[in-house]
């Protein structure tokens, strides 16, 4: 008789077990399957997205420039544009951490250039910076297609990274190089190429998530130059200002 008792708890003890596996088996499954459809999902978001990214892209090559996107690092950039203005039109250009204000200023004075379209960030650091704070600007501007301007010296790491962050937003890049008859300020090297090309993909996704804004920006033609006295201020010895 007690035998008999032991074995029937044992097979209850059993079969619960038994069940308890089948349960958590179960709920692995349905976790799995879960995972699988999510997975499944945002492969065919992406899918979507790139087609429709890549369109868009197409479309805008076929456009005209709608504005100039000037890297900072050279004042022969700025005179490069300067010298450009009129060829422009009326779009707007932007030039990114470029010389001193008033040097910029005097640089368009001196070819007669029209300053009232001409735009000055003033927050970025570096290449990266560029477009981390060029990109709202742009987007604000309802840019489709951009005249990035830098160096051949510049040109390899600066316009790969454009085409990445401006592309991820459907702006097409049009690339042009301004010669050098000197050393520029900024130089490149190969680990710089490649940190700033992961950080770009990176950016690219995250940028339509997060936009930090700068908060100084200014037009040229505010730049007072009353405020700027005689030789409280230096510029590239390129410039040939001084």
């Amino acid at each position: 008789m007690k035998r008999n008792v032991k074995r029937y708890f044992n097979g209850i003890h059993h079969i619960s077990l038994q069940n308890r596996l089948h349960t958590k088996l179960f709920r692995k499954l349905q976790k799995g399957k879960f995972r699988q459809k999510i997975g499944v999902g945002l492969g065919v978001f992406l899918s979507l997205w790139l087609i429709y990214n890549t369109i868009t892209l197409i479309r805008a090559s076929s456009k005209s420039v709608d504005a100039v996107f000037v890297l900072g690092g050279s004042i022969q950039r700025e005179i490069y544009v300067s010298q450009r203005v009129n060829l422009f039109g009326e779009i707007p250009i932007l030039i990114s951490q470029g010389s001193k204000d008033p040097c910029i200023r005097l640089i368009f004075a001196r070819e007669n250039a029209p300053i009232q379209n001409v735009w000055l960030e003033k927050c970025a650091k570096s290449t990266f910076d560029n477009f981390l704070y060029g990109l709202p600007i742009l987007r604000s501007w309802h840019v489709e297609k951009v005249k990035l301007i830098t160096s051949g010296s510049h040109v390899f790491r600066a316009e790969l990274m454009a085409k990445i962050i401006l592309g991820f937003h459907g702006i097409w890049v049009e690339t042009e190089v301004v010669p050098e008859t000197g050393r520029p300020g900024n130089q490149e090297s190969h680990w710089k190429t490649v940190l700033d090309i992961g950080r770009s993909v990176i950016w690219g996704g995250l940028s339509h998530l997060l936009q930090p804004q700068c908060g100084n920006v200014i037009k040229l033609e505010n730049v007072d130059m009353g405020q700027w006295e005689p030789g409280s201020f230096k510029c590239e010895r390129q410039g040939n200002l001084q």
